[in-house]
């Protein structure tokens, strides 16, 4: 039985159909969650990679089974926002069948009566909207990052020691990628200001964030490649971003998302 309740959940970035989605790790937080919302804010199927003969495996139909059993059984809306790696569901928008709703973006209306505007962001990235070539190209190097970071941890595994991330490293450490960072923040900013919101929820730059850009709450809701993060909102109105290794860790000692609890997790903020 799920025990975490939340009123709604927003997660981004899970590339359903790349090797390094972490799909199982997705399904096992959907199962663990009751909420009556879900909120997908883009690339959850990366359409890019299939086109470039990337393999569906059987978790992503795993997960997939799992959201749907969710719909079901459990009467939970699903919305599901478009990205650049699913921008074919660009062809159906708007698109309603049931619980399952497809949009290109969504105002929030949270329950503490804030709103913010939820939408994946790579229309602040002029690289995804304006060469989708380059951005296919990009798309690819990453994965050759991905696959160096497997070989490298499998390395790292059999010395016993823990997981690091190569490309989170490397993007950490050029400035031009943490510079992009800085300016998509603000550039998301004037956009929830314009369209009269309080906060703003987003994907796209697998960057896990909660934090203040001027007047405008900034919630990411990260990936499921490597960080493995999504923003969940709690029934009296509190919002956070929570890690996947931090959530399973206050499940075990069956915190279940209590307010003591969120106000001292390590996962709770910029990450």
């Amino acid at each position: 039985m799920p025990c975490w309740n939340a009123a709604r959940f927003f997660l981004s970035d899970l590339h359903l159909g790349t090797k390094d989605c972490k799909a199982d790790e997705c399904r096992k937080f959907l199962k663990h969650v009751r909420a009556g919302k879900i909120v997908l804010v883009g690339d959850i199927v990366d359409a890019w990679a299939l086109s470039r003969g990337s393999r569906w495996r059987r978790r992503h139909t795993r997960f997939v089974r799992t959201l749907l059993k969710k719909m079901e059984q459990e009467d939970v809306e699903v919305l599901y926002l478009r990205g650049n790696h699913d921008d074919i569901l660009e062809k159906f928008l708007p698109f309603h069948l049931g619980g399952l709703k497809i949009a290109r973006e969504y105002v929030h209306q949270a329950v503490d009566g804030r709103r913010y505007l939820c939408v994946h962001g790579d229309g602040f990235d002029a690289i995804s909207t304006n060469h989708r070539w380059l951005a296919m190209l990009g798309s690819l190097g990453y994965d050759v990052l991905l696959m160096v970071n497997r070989f490298y941890n499998k390395y790292r595994a059999w010395r016993g020691r823990e997981y690091y991330s190569v490309s989170r490293a490397i993007k950490g450490r050029v400035k031009s990628a943490v510079n992009f960072i800085g300016k998509y923040e603000e550039q998301l900013q004037r956009l929830a200001v314009k369209r009269q919101c309080d906060g703003i929820i987003a994907g796209h730059v697998h960057h896990p964030a909660d934090t203040m850009v001027g007047k405008v709450r900034y919630l990411n809701c990260g990936d499921w490649v490597e960080t493995m993060s999504a923003v969940l909102e709690y029934g009296d109105g509190r919002m956070e971003t929570v890690l996947y290794k931090d959530f399973m860790k206050r499940l075990a000692y069956g915190k279940c998302g209590t307010m003591e609890d969120a106000e001292t997790s390590p996962g709770t903020g910029d990450s």
